[in-house]
């Protein structure tokens, strides 16, 4: 079965669902510090911690193969303006979910979207960024260039 790309709102959304499922609850507060506050909401399930199963491939493109399981915590609120958040976080915070949770909620609002956007999901994006490079950097500089290596060997 071809899979099909999401819609754009769909696609916006797991976007931004995706970084702040991986900012920390620190990160989170410091990106909405003099903000005004999100909207108040009901919590519809969790936060629940439970385990989910990771799967591979071998060689990347093979096989598939269970790898393990992770920890993750949930959690799915909806505010009174009727919106519905979701949030699936690695470990237990569940402090982080419902934070998480509560801003997916809020950046499908309009009338908080494009501040939130601003203030949250865009910084926490150029940080998760940064880190991805740096991490690219540093892993970069420690490959081998075999290549190098053999060509250094058949000049000598």
């Amino acid at each position: 079965m071809p899979e099909t790309s999401p819609d754009p709102a769909t696609a916006a959304r797991q976007r931004w669902m995706a970084v702040l499922a991986r900012a920390s609850e620190p990160q989170l507060r410091a990106c909405l510090a003099g903000l005004p506050p999100l909207p108040e909401f009901v919590v519809l399930r969790g936060p629940e911690a439970g385990l989910v199963m990771l799967r591979g491939r071998a060689g990347g493109a093979g096989q598939r193969f269970n790898m393990g399981e992770m920890t993750v915590t949930r959690c799915t609120v909806r505010t009174a303006g009727g919106q519905v958040g979701h949030a699936y976080v690695a470990g237990r915070d569940a402090a982080q979910a419902e934070l998480a949770e509560a801003l997916d909620a809020a950046l499908q609002d309009t009338a908080t979207h494009d501040a939130l956007q601003r203030a949250v999901v865009a910084p926490l994006a150029a940080a998760q960024a940064a880190a991805r490079e740096e991490t690219r950097r540093t892993a970069a500089a420690t490959r081998v260039q075999f290549f190098t290596m053999a060509t250094m060997r058949s000049s000598s």
